[in-house]
């Protein structure tokens, strides 16, 4: 698998903290950066705005209240186009991180952290804001869209449903703005004030399912360290947006019909059951007669989700919506990258408006995005969005050549300081230990071999 193009952001001052996490998601993410003082994110921040922050809250030495964290959350919020934030936090810090969700953050993750967890939050969050448009609650969006008539409908769907609590699915296609649909129903519903937690389901590795929904006490397996709250309970009071709900194996499902169905949820190592206070709204992108299939869904669950079931058209279901999308993120990319204004050739309107668009608006925005950086003439024409180039057939990629061992020094350097960090699970101590270096030696070779 191919490292992704997104730009990740690890923002905190512990060097060991930072490493760690960088090394771990380079395996997947070729641009990793730290920043380990937030008074320098001004200048990263003029370079571009990355993709996916994890954050760190508490940067001067004694600081435990969090304010630091929170008022650099606020200030990437704010951005015309914000990153998905990630909070750090110790475990101490639960209401902290509850208290971020509550002002934007994705997700939270708790120090020292799962490896597959937070590769996990980290693809969620990337995989969340490559599909919204722009990022959740950024300033001067419009959460949804369109005049159409499916776009009124569905509009009108949800003012009807958004006051009540009832659970509520969201069906649709890749690309059509499902989590946006569920954060509308959130802001128009009496739990507004509260947490919108998104939990991309089909990240959530199913041997640590119960964990990251319901919790876990301190001692309940092995790297338990101390006590710690699940989706559920970080959630309370607000409302819990289970995406990709149709990806869920067949036993997590009934873990998951269990606690919707007494409404309390019993943390891993604990002897007793908490209530929930959540509203529950799902989505998949499977197709509605295969949730019906009792071999991919559980009948029983179906029935507990989806008390009201909205379908989101896909966009050339409501291409009379597609001038105003276009103008909206010609309009967005050309601000957040400084391009100039250009008026939509006639022309080039009318063959955007006849695309199929199988992407959805998420493909539209892509779309854009690419011709607001690369157009060069007076007006977008239809060639600046790089769709022509959809439908050509791939040339295919030319022969590799034979491998041939390497046997110099460096290289062999590098593949063992890479063995030894992966069998340390990206524990720079360990490593360290293990390739009898010390710490900072470790961290000299890391440099000089681009680690």
């Amino acid at each position: 698998m191919s490292p992704s193009t997104a730009s990740i952001l690890i923002l905190d001052d512990d060097d060991d903290v930072a490493c760690a996490a960088q090394l771990l998601l380079r395996r997947r993410h070729a641009r990793v950066a730290t920043l380990d003082d937030p008074r320098e994110l001004d200048a990263v921040l003029g370079e571009g705005v990355p993709d996916v922050v994890l954050l760190d809250f508490n940067f001067a030495p004694g600081r435990i209240d969090g304010a630091e964290g929170l008022a650099v959350l606020d200030r990437l919020r704010a951005l015309p186009r914000p990153p998905g934030v990630i909070a750090l936090t110790a475990y101490a810090d639960v209401p902290l991180a509850v208290e971020a969700l509550k002002r934007g953050a994705l997700d939270f993750i708790t120090k020292p952290w799962d490896n597959d967890r937070l590769v996990a939050a980290v693809d969620s969050a990337v995989a969340r804001r490559n599909a919204s448009a722009p990022a959740h609650g950024a300033a001067g969006a419009s959460p949804l869209m369109g005049e159409s008539g499916p776009m009124r409908e569905l509009k009108a769907l949800i003012a009807a449903v958004a006051p009540t609590e009832a659970n509520v699915m969201v069906l649709g296609e890749n690309g059509v703005g499902k989590e946006l649909v569920a954060r509308a129903i959130h802001a128009a519903s009496g739990r507004a004030a509260g947490t919108f937690l998104a939990v991309d389901m089909g990240a959530l590795p199913e041997t640590t399912f119960e964990s990251e929904l319901f919790g876990h006490r301190k001692g309940s397996f092995t790297d338990a360290r101390a006590d710690r709250p699940g989706r559920f309970q970080a959630a309370r009071g607000g409302t819990l947006f289970l995406d990709e709900i149709g990806n869920m194996p067949l036993g997590a499902q009934a873990k998951l019909l269990t606690a919707l169905e007494r409404r309390e949820v019993t943390p891993l190592g604990a002897d007793r059951a908490e209530s929930i206070d959540v509203r529950v709204v799902s989505a998949t992108n499977l197709e509605e007669a295969r949730l019906f299939d009792p071999a991919v869904f559980r009948p029983d669950l179906l029935f507990r989700l989806n008390t009201i079931v909205l379908r989101v058209p896909p966009l050339r279901e409501r291409a009379d919506d597609i001038p105003q999308l276009l103008h909206h993120y010609l309009s967005l990319y050309e601000s957040q990258y400084g391009r100039p204004v250009r008026e939509l050739a006639p022309s080039a309107q009318e063959q955007l408006c006849a695309w199929p668009w199988p992407g959805n608006v998420r493909a539209l925005r892509h779309a854009c995005e690419r011709a607001a950086i690369l157009a060069a003439g007076p007006d977008y024409r239809f060639e600046d969005f790089g769709l022509a180039a959809t439908t050509s057939t791939p040339v295919p990629a030319p022969a590799a050549e034979t491998p041939q061992e390497d046997f110099r020094l460096g290289a062999l350097e590098r593949e063992t300081i890479a063995a030894a960090l992966d069998k340390a699970k990206g524990n720079i101590s360990l490593a360290a230990r293990m390739l009898g270096l010390s710490r900072a030696a470790l961290y000299r070779k890391l440099g000089k071999h681009g680690f």
